[in-house]
């Protein structure tokens, strides 16, 4: 079973774990239902679709690296709202970060709380953030958005964890390279698989 909270479980056997690279899994999560589906928002939108069809879990769980400057390098922060940070058609009238014509908030609320872990705004875009200094969100990652919209899409609950790998700043590659291969053990210990 995978505990989310005391109201909230689902056998191991029904969850479908989504990772971008296998390394951010290593050997822990050998033994479950994962996917991998590449860097960046359409690799996760066309892999995750293609697998909702297939295999119709009855849970997502999302487990990535990420950046942040606003949170420790090695913690695991449970996201639970979502920013597409690099959509940007403010010369059409439109919000910073508003898709046109989508009726999606700018901020899309979709997302399980994780007990015991801190809450986290996870910006999504197709870069490799070095220089975070919105305060729109707090995390940074390349494909979380992207999951969580297709999730609540098609009605299925939907986990995001994410393992601070670096700060989004100056030393964001030197810190993401080493601090990666920690980010499987960290979530192993969350969901006490080993």
């Amino acid at each position: 079973m995978i505990t989310i909270n005391q109201d909230v479980a689902f056998s191991i056997n029904d969850v479908l774990f989504v990772f971008a690279l296998e390394m951010e899994a290593g050997k822990v999560f050998k033994n479950v239902n994962t996917l991998f589906t590449g860097i960046g928002k359409v690799n996760a939108s066309y892999e995750l679709t293609k697998a909702i069809h297939q295999q119709k879990p009855a849970l997502i769980i999302n487990l990535g690296s990420a950046g942040s400057n606003h949170f420790t390098k090695g913690d695991v922060v449970c996201c639970t709202q979502f920013v597409q940070r690099d959509m940007d058609v403010r010369g059409l009238g439109y919000a910073l970060y508003e898709t046109p014509f989508a009726g999606i908030p700018v901020v899309l609320p979709y997302g399980i709380q994780k007990e015991d872990l801190p809450e986290g705004i996870c910006g999504t875009g197709d870069n490799f953030e070095m220089g975070h200094a919105v305060t729109n969100y707090n995390v940074v990652d390349m494909e979380a958005y992207a999951l969580a919209m297709i999730a609540q899409k098609e009605g299925i609950p939907f986990l995001c964890l994410k393992y601070i790998s670096d700060g989004a700043d100056d030393n964001a590659a030197d810190d993401w390279s080493v601090l990666v291969h920690k980010a499987a053990v960290a979530f192993g210990e969350v969901f006490q698989i080993k």
